[in-house]
C-alpha cells in the first residue's frame, strides 16, 4: 500500500462513524494528500466507494486482511 499523508484508525467504529471521522480528517488534507482508513465495519467498503463517488475524492485502492479493511484515499 502507498505510504499515506495521514492515518486514521477506526476499527470498532460502525457507520456512519468511519465516514464522518474520514470526512473531517480529509478536510485538513491538501489536494492530492493521501489519507489511510483502517476500519473493521464490513459495511466500510461500500461506504467509501459511495463517500469518493459523492466527493470527488478518489478510492486509490482497499485491502482486507484478518477482518480488518484498509483504504487509501486521494484529496481531489
Amino acid at each position: 500500500m502507498t505510504t499515506a499523508n495521514k492515518e486514521l484508525d477506526a476499527r470498532g467504529l460502525n457507520c456512519p462513524l468511519p465516514i464522518l471521522r474520514t470526512k473531517k480528517a480529509i478536510n485538513e488534507l491538501g489536494s492530492g494528500e493521501t489519507l489511510k482508513v483502517i476500519a473493521t465495519d464490513p459495511g466500510a467498503v461500500k461506504d467509501f466507494e459511495a463517500f469518493c463517488k459523492q466527493t470527488g475524492n478518489e478510492l486509490v485502492e482497499h485491502s482486507e486482511a484478518g477482518g480488518e479493511f484498509t483504504f487509501l484515499l486521494r484529496k481531489s
